[in-house]
This record gives structure tokens, C-alpha cells and sequence, in this order.
């Protein structure tokens, strides 16, 4: 008899085998990883904005992208150094402010002879003689909650030394500035 080979219609019952488990369970894995991922740096990055006018030169320049770290100030307070995103006293309708903190609650603050003083000793973060010392030309203390910033390009910034701003709430600050995205003037990075 000779073998006849020819069309069947017998189907195979397929058989789920371990490695394609292994693979669905892995891909699985992979997008809940994923937007895990997405959701912490949403945190994190979650909000960027744009610097306006020269007067964090030369950290930061003008049309310069920045990212905020939102949720730093949820679990600790602003310290001195940090450059932050505010809103002056909680305007909504004014641009954000990007500037960096000087002085936080509890430190005395006067500027005499053009230098800053904290707590009576020079500020390491002002190193140039600031020509306009508004309401720091009176020694005054920084209330519970209140911070005290001045941009990095002391004679071209509109910061705390003004009136019309002062101490910065910390319910005003959006968050902390900790990454710069590339512009003609500055390669991208983090902020110092």
C-alpha cells in the first residue's frame, strides 16, 4: 500500500507550553513597570517651565526650559542654596518667578554696604555688591514659613529685596528647579 499524503482536516489541539506564559506574564511586567516609571517622573518632572529675563544669568538664561521638582517640598522645606519656582505672593495671574534661596525661617537678613548678611555673616550664594538693597537695608527675621531669594544676577533680578514681592511663602514656591534643558548660552544639566 503506498503512503497517501494528502489534505487533512484534523486540527492539533494547541498546547500552551511555559515559555509563552513566561513571555505574556513577562510583557505584563514590563508595562506595569512602565507606568510605574511614567508615574514617578511625572511626579518628579511633572512640571517644566520657562525662565523669563536675565536675572538668573549666568546659571540660568532667559527662554531657558526648566524642570521642577514638585514633591521635594512635600517632605522637606526649601534650604539655602536651592534655586525654586514661585508664584510672588501667590499671584496666579504673574509668570513664575525662578530664583535661588538665600535664607530660610529664622535667619536674620540685612544687606549694609551692598553685601548680604545671614545670621551676621556675608552670604556665600551673593558674592557681588548689591547696589539696590530694598527692604533688607532694615534688619528684619524671616517668619515660620518664609524664605528669602535673590536671583543669581543680583542688579538685573526683581526678587525679595522688593516690596512688592518680600519673603516668599513656602506655600508659594511650586517646587525646586533641578534640571535645565539646553540653550544657545548653556549646555543642559543639573542645577547647582
Amino acid at each position: 500500500m503506498s503512503n497517501i499524503r494528502g489534505l487533512s482536516f484534523y486540527k492539533r489541539k494547541k498546547k500552551i507550553s511555559k515559555a509563552h506564559v513566561r513571555e505574556v506574564f513577562s510583557w505584563i511586567f514590563g508595562m506595569l513597570i512602565a507606568a510605574f516609571m511614567a508615574t514617578v517622573l511625572n511626579i518628579f518632572l511633572g512640571t517644566m517651565t520657562s525662565v523669563v529675563g536675565v536675572s538668573m544669568e549666568p546659571t540660568l538664561y532667559n527662554g531657558q526650559d526648566v524642570f521642577i521638582n514638585t514633591f521635594v517640598y512635600l517632605i522637606t522645606s526649601p534650604q539655602r542654596g536651592d534655586v525654586v519656582v514661585f508664584l510672588p505672593n501667590g499671584n496666579v495671574n504673574s509668570h513664575y518667578y525662578v530664583k535661588r534661596v538665600v535664607a530660610v525661617p529664622g535667619d536674620k537678613i540685612v544687606i549694609q554696604d551692598g553685601i548680604l548678611y545671614v545670621n551676621d555673616e556675608k552670604s556665600p550664594w551673593v558674592m557681588e555688591k548689591l547696589v539696590d538693597a530694598g527692604i533688607a537695608a532694615n534688619e528684619f527675621v524671616l517668619e515660620n514659613g518664609e524664605v528669602f531669594c535673590i536671583g543669581d544676577n543680583t542688579d538685573n533680578s526683581e526678587d525679595s529685596r522688593s516690596a512688592n514681592i518680600g519673603p516668599v511663602e513656602e506655600k508659594d514656591i511650586l517646587g525646586k528647579v533641578w534640571f535645565r534643558a539646553p540653550c544657545d548660552e548653556a549646555g543642559m544639566g543639573f542645577v547647582k
